[in-house]
């Protein structure tokens, strides 16, 4: 009987950002940015997409194993260069958060379990990857922490939809909030993460728990996974289009700018003296004041209130 084109598997695939290997039961994808600490980038979102499409079509796929190229880093978050980028373009942010979502997306509907190796640091975003996966396994000297308030954002894509329904609210409000390191061992105690084992039984402990998924009936682990991900399903249908929509218009924001400059200058971000501003009536909401100035010699209207000339003709305000 014939069967319809491109539903078959390959055992590799070659992409630009991700490696995809098929060993047994198991589809292993490679975030391969070691460079960059595997950070995130626009093309890493739309292959991981492609290969996770490449193991749900194999049959010869039971488990899915997400992880990260060297001992560094399982994934550090946004590539803060890119992200500077899209800071001074809020509308090519948005196209690029939406592919994040779709990311986040397809990794939780998987229908294949799906296991995240923690290989290295889990930051911000990749934290939020982790949280996508159905299962976590971290060498125990792993550190995860989220960066985003500290650095003008939110962690919108993932951990605050889901990090609350792993760990319970007030652990959640921690780690989001004051963005301090936290083992893989309290990670563990958290139910952040499945478990921590040493760096030499990584590969052996996540071998072993794909080889126990893999051992069970796939129409019924397939369905286990869409009814244990109702709760999943509902926080994030109604939290992340809104949260990709905020995050695009606030990557155009001074907080946002401050938090990227501050990461490419090499210093810590003014946090306190955005407050002090406030406390002041500065409008920290706009980088130079709120734009309601305007010119006696051009005419040049929209100008920022703390701006002392025109910057259309020169003349001083």
């Amino acid at each position: 009987m014939a069967r319809v084109a491109g539903l078959a598997g390959v055992a590799h695939q070659s992409f630009d950002t991700v490696r995809y290997e098929r060993d047994g039961w198991v589809a292993t994808i490679t975030i391969d940015r070691e460079r960059t600490l595997n950070s995130f980038c626009l093309r890493l979102f739309e292959e991981i997409q492609d290969a996770l499409r490449i193991a749900e079509r194999d049959d010869a796929v039971a488990v899915v194993v997400l992880t990260g190229a060297g001992e560094r880093a399982f994934c550090s978050g946004a590539d803060i260069r890119e992200h500077w980028e899209l800071c001074q373009r809020p509308r090519d942010y948005l196209k690029w958060i939406r592919e994040f979502v779709a990311m986040q997306t397809a990794l939780m509907r998987c229908p294949k379990p799906t296991i995240a190796r923690l290989n290295g640091l889990v930051l911000g975003g990749g934290n939020e990857l982790n949280m996508a996966c159905d299962l976590a396994i971290a060498a125990d000297d792993v550190i995860i922490q989220q960066a985003e308030p500290a650095r003008g954002s939110v962690s919108g894509i993932g951990v605050t939809q889901w990090l609350p329904l792993a760990v319970g609210d007030r652990r959640a409000r921690e780690a989001i909030f004051l963005c301090e390191p936290i083992s893989a061992t309290q990670a563990v105690e958290w139910g952040m993460i499945n478990h921590a084992v040493p760096r030499a039984e990584l590969d052996t402990a996540v071998a072993a728990m794909a080889g126990k998924l893999a051992d069970k009936f796939p129409e019924a682990l397939r369905y286990a996974k869409v009814q244990v991900n109702a709760l999943r399903e509902q926080v994030w249908s109604a939290t992340a289009p809104h949260a990709a929509e905020w995050l695009a218009i606030h990557a155009g924001s001074p907080e946002a700018h401050e938090g990227m400059r501050a990461f490419l200058d090499k210093r810590e971000p003014d946090r306190i003296g955005l407050r002090e501003r406030a406390v002041r009536d500065e409008s920290p909401e706009f980088a130079d004041g709120p734009p309601v100035g305007e010119c006696p010699e051009c005419g040049a209207r929209q100008l920022p209130e703390r701006h002392a000339f025109c910057g259309h003709c020169g003349t001083k305000l």
